[in-house]
């Protein structure tokens, strides 16, 4: 009875010595700044991004596609699955305890008696009752249940982050898609105006060609400007529902259900945004969060795959009564006490084929703890860099299109006049539309390099450590 009791004893007292895993290492330098310029902000809680486009329908958007997103619930679900799983995992560290209660008749169909029935002439039934309670518990000697329990748990952790890199993923795509709605409907709205300038002029070539002043030249070719005008307003209009098409998508709706407000694309605004120093984003983006996990995971792997490999204690303790009267089942009791010991000698090298396994997946895993770190710093990198260089641009473009303006307005009202040819018109109508069009490009350029730089640094996102302190 006491060796069983120290056994017990030992293993609990390992179990408590035995601390919580400390965090994987990647070997990975940060480095010490951003390698693309950019300006400092004040703000740094990029919590809820979104409402800081100026928005509110873009923020109505957000809070739909959170509830209605098909995507993000499958997420939950395979949270609420690993959670599952750890309660599965961490079960054996504690004793299975069963209850049983048996009643059992057995009657004599003919003949005499029978002894081994204990029947007899007189009575040729046997009635039987039987209650017990059995327990039984393998000692973590080699720390491999815990740590299997301790790869479960780490499991949840992977999926809740998965679930957060789901829920930024689909945030953004709403904001981008938004944003691509906005700019195509500006487009539109842009090429329906060319339309109407090509229009106008081709109603002055053609009043010069009634009169003789114009060739059949110019008002052949004012036509085909025209024509490639009317081409371009129903192609921008087709990309635009596309646009929608997928916004609803991202909802979790059909597009019938979805309407929008006529907000001008111009009052979408772009934040400025911080973006910290390097090291900062391995506590801010959760796909780096979960591949730090897999691989701690991995690592309680190895050492539950090790721990398969050495001998096990089982303890095992019944007790029980029975009788022959359902009255007196509990009058009789006995235990019974059994210490077991397993140890494996030979399985045609499948244990240590596991241990190799585990030992490789853990490798994987840092390599892939590894990429994610890296491509970490690239994404923000790229955001940074479209962001600089698109606003470089836009200062120039500004100017571009005010010139485009006023040189089609001058060439319109010289050509008007005699003083200039159709040719010129043609070619800074083509300029003027270019012009525009590239300025809501450039803009929606923008917009969507702030939402990628926002995804980059991880939306705000926190990891559980941060949410606990």
């Amino acid at each position: 009875m006491k060796a069983p009791l120290s056994l017990i004893a030992a293993s609990l007292l390992l179990a408590a010595c035995s601390g919580p895993a400390p965090r994987p290492d990647s070997g990975l330098q940060a480095p010490p700044a951003w390698h693309s310029p950019h300006t400092a902000a004040a703000q740094q809680d990029n919590r809820q991004w979104w409402t800081r486009f100026g928005s509110p329908e873009l923020e109505r958007l957000v809070e739909q596609a959170r509830l209605g997103s098909h995507d993000l619930a499958a997420a939950m679900a395979r949270v609420r699955q690993a959670q599952a799983s750890a309660v599965i995992a961490g079960a054996p560290l504690l004793p299975a305890v069963n209850g049983t209660f048996n009643a059992n008749r057995q009657k004599l169909m003919r003949g005499n008696g029978y002894s081994q029935l204990n029947a007899d002439s007189n009575n040729k039934a046997v009635d039987y009752f039987d209650a017990g309670l059995s327990a039984s518990y393998e000692i973590d000697f080699w720390g491999g249940k815990r740590a299997a329990r301790d790869s479960a748990l780490l499991g949840v952790q992977a999926s809740e982050f998965d679930q957060a890199t789901v829920e930024l993923t689909l945030l953004s795509g709403v904001a981008n898609s938004y944003a691509q709605v906005l700019s195509l409907r500006e487009q539109s709205r842009i090429a329906e105006l060319n339309l109407a300038n090509a229009q106008s002029v081709l109603r002055l070539v053609q009043t010069r060609y009634d009169s003789g002043s114009a060739t059949a030249l110019e008002l052949a070719q004012q036509k085909s400007l025209v024509a490639a005008q009317q081409r371009q307003v129903p192609l921008v209009r087709q990309q635009a529902e596309e646009a929608l098409i997928t916004l609803a998508a991202l909802l979790g709706r059909p597009v019938q259900s979805l309407t929008l407000s006529d907000q001008p694309f111009a009052r979408l605004n772009w934040p400025d945004i911080d973006a910290g120093v390097p090291s900062d984003l391995l506590a801010r983006r959760p796909d780096i969060a979960g591949a730090e996990a897999r691989l701690a995971a991995a690592r309680a792997d190895v050492k539950v795959a090790r721990a398969a490999m050495l001998p096990s204690v089982t303890l095992t303790a019944n007790l029980g009564s029975g009788a022959n009267q359902f009255d007196d089942v509990l009058r009789s009791p006995f235990y019974n006490l059994t210490a077991g010991l397993v140890a494996p000698i030979f399985n045609n090298g499948r244990l240590s084929a596991e241990r190799d396994r585990a030992t490789a997946r853990q490798q994987e895993l840092l390599e892939s703890y590894r990429a994610a770190i890296v491509n970490g710093f690239a994404d923000v990198e790229k955001a940074l860099n479209s962001i600089r260089g698109l606003d470089q641009q836009r200062q120039w473009q500004d100017e571009e299109l005010r010139q485009a303006q006023r040189t089609f307005e001058i060439a319109q009202s010289r050509y008007q006049a005699g003083a200039a040819d159709l040719l010129t018109v043609l070619e800074t109508q083509r300029t003027l539309y270019t012009a525009q069009d590239q300025n809501v490009q450039l803009r929606l350029s923008r917009v969507q390099s702030s939402i990628a730089l926002y995804k980059a640094l991880g939306g705000g996102w926190k990891t559980l450590e941060t949410k606990k302190r």
